[in-house]
C-alpha cells in the first residue's frame, strides 16, 4: 500500500502539516459562520478562472466589512504555491477568510486578525453514470435566504439552509435539492446554479432571485451566445422547469450536470439533451486552455504519483 502524502495546509501566511492546521474554537467563523470563502478547480496545471474567484472574495469581504490580510497578487501567488506544495495537477482549492479569533460575543470588534487558509487536494466529482443518466430533483421544503435577510452574492460561511437542504435530497431518494425563494421562484440547488432550455432560449434564475452569482454560471451564459442561443435572467417558477426541453445544473465542483426528473416528472425524454452535453465539452475544452499556469515547465512526475494515492 502507497504510504498517503501528509497535506500541507497554506495557514495564516504559512505552510503547516494537515495534523498541525488548527484554528482556535473562539474563532467568529466556527462560532459564528463569519467569514467568506472560494471553491476553485485546477485543470491540467491551470487554476480555472483564479482572477474571477479571488475578486468575488474579495467583493464578498468589503461587503460583510472583513479585511483580507493578503493582497490579490500575495494570494494568487499563495493559492499557486499552495498546488504546488501539494503536487496538485487536477484538483480542488479551498480558499477561506474568517473574522478570526475573538470572544464569545457577536460583536466582530474582538477579532484584531482574520484567519486565512488554503486546501488544495483531490476533488469528489459526480461519477460518470451521473453525466450519462442524469439527476433526480427534489424541490424542499426550506426555502432559500432571503436577499433582503443575506445578499445572495455574498458567498460566506453561512450554508446551513442549504445543508437542510441536501438533507431533505437524501430522505427523499433525489441526487439534489431544489431551493425555492420567499415568493415562490426557483432560486438554485444546494451547491449548484439551474439552467433551463426552452423553445431555443437559455435562462437562468436572477440573483434578485436569491442566487450566488457563480463563476461556472457566466462561463455557461456567455458559450451559450456564442453559439448564437439566446441566454437570459428571469424568474421562473418550477413549472418552467418540468416543461422545459432540457434543465441543467452549474458549478465549480459539478461543472454541468444535466437532470432528468424533478418531483417525480420526467424533463422531456429523461435523457441529457443536446445543448447540456455541447455545453459540456466546450466548457471541459475551455478549462485545459485558461487559467495561471501552477509549475512553469510542464507536469512534475509528483503530481502524477500524488493524484494516484
Amino acid at each position: 500500500m502507497k504510504e498517503q502524502r501528509e497535506k500541507k495546509i497554506f495557514l495564516d501566511g504559512q505552510f503547516v502539516n494537515e495534523a498541525d492546521a488548527k484554528v482556535s474554537v473562539f474563532d467568529h467563523g466556527l462560532l459564528y459562520g463569519d467569514g467568506v470563502f472560494e471553491g476553485i478547480r485546477a485543470y491540467g496545471g491551470r487554476v480555472f478562472r483564479l482572477e474571477e474567484h479571488l475578486e468575488r472574495l474579495f467583493d464578498s469581504a468589503k461587503a460583510i466589512r472583513l479585511t483580507i490580510p493578503l493582497s490579490l497578487e500575495e494570494l494568487t501567488n499563495a493559492v499557486l504555491e499552495c498546488c504546488r506544495t501539494n503536487s496538485l495537477w487536477d484538483g480542488y482549492i479551498r480558499l477561506v477568510v474568517t473574522r478570526g479569533k475573538g470572544d464569545l460575543g457577536l460583536n466582530p470588534a474582538s477579532c484584531p486578525k482574520p484567519t486565512l487558509f488554503i486546501i488544495a487536494d483531490a476533488i469528489r466529482l459526480y461519477p460518470p453514470s451521473v453525466y450519462e443518466r442524469g439527476l433526480r430533483l427534489h424541490t424542499a421544503a426550506v426555502r432559500r435566504v432571503s436577499s433582503e435577510a443575506l445578499e445572495p452574492a455574498i458567498k460566506s460561511l453561512n450554508y446551513l439552509n442549504n445543508i437542510l437542504a441536501k438533507m431533505e435530497a437524501s430522505a427523499s431518494g433525489s441526487d439534489e435539492s431544489l431551493l425555492l425563494n420567499e415568493q415562490g421562484c426557483v432560486a438554485e440547488c444546494t451547491g449548484d446554479n439551474i439552467f433551463v432550455f426552452k423553445h431555443g432560449e437559455l435562462a437562468t434564475p436572477p440573483v434578485s432571485a436569491g442566487v450566488l452569482p457563480g463563476i461556472t454560471r457566466r462561463e455557461i451564459l456567455r458559450l451559450a451566445r456564442e453559439e448564437g442561443i439566446p441566454a437570459v435572467e428571469r424568474n421562473m417558477t418550477r413549472y418552467d422547469l418540468f416543461v422545459a426541453d432540457e434543465v441543467f445544473l452549474t458549478g465549480t465542483a459539478a461543472e454541468i450536470v444535466p437532470v432528468v426528473e424533478i418531483d417525480g416528472r420526467t424533463v422531456a425524454t429523461g435523457k441529457p439533451g443536446s445543448l447540456t452535453q455541447k455545453l459540456l465539452l466546450r466548457f471541459r475544452a475551455l478549462t485545459r486552455s485558461t487559467g495561471p499556469l501552477i509549475y512553469s515547465s510542464g507536469r512534475p512526475a509528483e503530481t502524477e504519483a500524488a493524484q494516484q494515492q
